[in-house]
């Protein structure tokens, strides 16, 4: 079944017109290693869309039509680099019981608030 390309949604409407939550038509998918060296059996789309699910629930400027958007590029890549932040030094996961950081080994303990925003001074001091 062929269907028209709208950005990543796919309208089979025979006037072309784009309708506003078609969901895309998969036409096949394959498993390909971009970096690393990964067991090919363990690549899924289950872990990218949970990490999609996560922060679509943990900022709300990801929901969908939202007013609560960046008006900046650079805005934007902050709030998700405090986000990803966060989640992996701050945060306690239920299943891990530890911080991500900390079961990797990058971490020995929960980071405060207050050590994440101290990057943020430590790096201005360098910068200068």
């Amino acid at each position: 079944m062929a269907g028209l390309y709208f950005g990543g949604q796919v309208s089979n409407d025979p006037r072309g017109e784009e309708t506003r939550y078609s969901p895309a038509e998969c036409i096949g998918c394959r498993s390909v290693a971009i970096k690393g060296n990964p067991k090919m059996e363990h690549i899924s789309t289950s872990f990218g869309e949970c990490q999609n699910l996560t922060m679509r629930m943990g900022m709300r400027r990801f929901t969908r039509l939202t007013n609560g958007f960046s008006k900046k590029f650079e805005n934007h890549i902050h709030a998700v680099a405090i986000h990803y932040m966060h989640y992996n030094f701050c945060r306690i996961h239920q299943t891990l019981r530890v911080t991500p950081a900390m079961e990797v080994g990058i971490a020995d303990h929960v980071w405060s608030l207050e050590e994440v925003v101290s990057l943020l001074d430590r790096s201005a001091k360098m910068a200068a």
